[in-house]
């Protein structure tokens, strides 16, 4: 490739987040029966692919571009003819693998921590890795051709990230996304319904897209929104679709035996008890082995992280004192939660 080409394609990436700026997500209160394992293979790859691509030094702009997508590749035959058939179509799969940055890498992969896991549950592991690899793919060619003449690299897997959160938006329209928001360094943890985060995601898409330049800016608006809409329309296809037996013998032997390390509580008085009460839900051997949880729980108009271990040997029924763990008295001094144990199996 001469270097002529090289200075025609002046090294620029585009990427594609998905997070929100000001709104973390930390967990949903949806917890999935299984261990996801494509969920956690995708972020595996994505990571390992990253290493590949710290390891090019000088000849990262060169890998970048071959493995990358970029539009004038396919829509100028004179850039066209550098590149094989081959690479050319390969690059729709392999740009989702590469990633701009660390932090870059690190949105993406947590977004997909929390948001893929539910997805693949219902579908179903085989039917969960075409349908992320589909949404990256239609996530792509929105791209492409709403850039057609565009010189910018665009790597990132946010596109199908997004396609999975669009799956999400639909399934599971009614769970609490617990979110962390910092404003002015104080950290407030809100519980957000995930219709509302992801429609207000969604929006802030919409409008950065039809804000921006069509060669300009360095995010791939239109392919977050290509695939958050392709994710919703082809997920009923998905869910209509058998599932193989493939995926029926991954979830038997990827069945959970732990409930969720982060879990929310909800305390409340039951009946003329002046007491506060919590419900901790463990699998049975949690309560054999013991185990310790993170618990999210309500203070005033925010909510307070609190570690809590459960001993070996407990029983269902078993009463836990969080001492000061509740909301602030008339007096200054915090109300205690009283924390009951509910040992069952998953699901």
């Amino acid at each position: 490739m001469g270097l002529e080409f090289k200075i025609f394609l002046k090294y620029r990436l585009t990427h594609k987040q998905t997070g929100l700026s000001q709104m973390i997500p930390l967990r949903d209160t949806t917890d999935s029966k299984g261990y996801p394992i494509i969920n956690t293979a995708l972020i595996i790859a994505n990571v390992l692919v990253f290493l590949v691509q710290l390891g090019q030094g000088k000849a990262l702009q060169q890998f970048i571009i071959t493995y990358g997508l970029v539009p004038v590749r396919y829509s100028v035959p004179a850039v066209a003819q550098h590149f094989s058939l081959g690479q050319q179509v390969f690059a729709f799969l392999s740009f989702m693998f590469l990633h701009g940055g660390f932090w870059h890498l690190l949105g993406n992969m947590w977004t997909l921590y929390i948001f893929g896991d539910n997805v693949e549950d219902r579908l179903g592991p085989v039917k969960y890795l075409l349908f992320y690899l589909l949404c990256g793919f239609a996530s792509g060619l929105t791209h492409l051709f709403l850039n057609w003449h565009s010189q910018l690299p665009t790597v990132g897997a946010s596109g199908a990230i997004a396609g999975v959160m669009g799956a999400y938006f639909l399934l599971y329209p009614h769970a609490k996304i617990l979110t962390f928001i910092p404003i002015f360094f104080i950290p407030y943890f809100v519980e957000i319904p995930a219709f509302f985060f992801l429609g207000i995601w969604f929006l802030l898409q919409f409008l950065s897209a039809a804000g921006t330049p069509g060669h300009g800016g360095g995010i791939a608006w239109w392919a977050h929104i290509g695939g958050f809409v392709f994710g919703m329309v082809v997920l009923k296809l998905f869910l209509r679709a058998p599932e193989s037996g493939i995926s029926k013998q991954i979830r038997q032997k990827t069945s959970k035996k732990k409930s969720h390390l982060l879990q929310l509580i909800k305390p409340k008085r039951v009946n003329d008890d002046p007491r506060v009460y919590g419900t901790l839900v463990i699998t049975p051997l949690e309560a054999r082995l013991g185990t310790r949880k993170i618990l999210s729980i309500p203070s005033g108009s925010k909510k307070r992280l609190l570690k809590v271990t459960v001993p070996s040997g407990t029983r269902d029924g078993r009463i836990l004192r969080l001492s000061g763990a509740g909301v602030k008295l008339g007096d200054g001094s915090r109300q205690d939660i009283y924390l009951r144990i509910k040992v069952a199996e998953r699901n």
